[in-house]
């Protein structure tokens, strides 16, 4: 499986690497691709989610947190500088199947971090009886795109409030409620997130692909049909 990578090290939007998924699944001629990414604090809901029922927009804005919509399914997200996000592409259009790839691949990396964890029928990933990543997927023609997001560490705060709009879910037990039903892979590595990185792309990539200043503005131009609310 190819690393995708980009010819520098600007810090883009949450839609740029939407995009970029897209992009790599139609254009670069690989069967397995994959990349990881990290964004400021962000919202992702899913294409068939209605923004005003999933999303706290006042909160949002107040703590200039951006909110996108996602082509594939599945619920609300958040995600900040201290998780990163998974893009697994891949050739096939066998959801199960691939989904079930996608999870073994993460299961294999969290052994060698020497980390018992579980995939889900919904597939999830759990240590314990914990979510510490869960994935979405969408297809293409001949091709399959898997994303996830991998709980490093978060702001619990805004996790809670930038995705509950509902004040009845905004009580002041509400953070604790949330921690109790996720774990932080910071609380059972000793490896910092740089490191988790590195274990994660040596462990499921073999050789790098690096996209050009002409692909990444062609992804820029993809980037324009992403829907970003705020």
């Amino acid at each position: 499986m190819k690393y995708i990578t980009l010819p520098d090290n600007n810090k883009r939007r949450l839609s740029f690497y939407l995009a970029m998924e897209e992009y790599v699944a139609r254009y670069i001629d690989e069967p397995d691709c994959f990349f990881m990414w990290q964004v400021a604090p962000s919202v992702i809901f899913g294409r068939n989610q209605s923004v005003a029922n999933e999303v706290n927009l006042d909160y949002c804005r107040q703590h200039n947190i951006q909110v996108f919509r996602r082509k594939s399914g599945g619920g609300c997200v958040y995600a900040d500088w201290d998780n990163v996000m998974l893009s697994f592409i891949t050739s096939g259009d066998q959801v199960g199947f691939t989904f079930n790839r996608f999870v073994q691949m993460i299961l294999l990396v969290l052994r060698k971090m020497g980390v018992e964890a579980t995939g889900t029928s919904h597939n999830d990933i759990l240590i314990g009886d914990r979510k510490v990543c869960g994935t979405a997927f969408y297809q293409l023609p001949g091709r399959s795109i898997v994303h996830s997001t991998m709980l490093y560490d978060t702001n619990m705060e805004h996790m809670l409030h930038a995705i509950t709009p509902g004040p009845e879910k905004l009580a002041s037990k509400g953070v604790q409620s949330v921690r109790q039903r996720i774990t932080l892979l910071k609380d059972h590595t000793p490896l910092g997130l740089d490191e988790v990185k590195t274990l994660i792309r040596d462990t499921l990539c073999q050789g790098e692909l690096m996209l050009t200043p002409a692909d990444v503005a062609r992804i820029e131009e993809l980037e324009q049909n992403y829907e970003t609310i705020t």
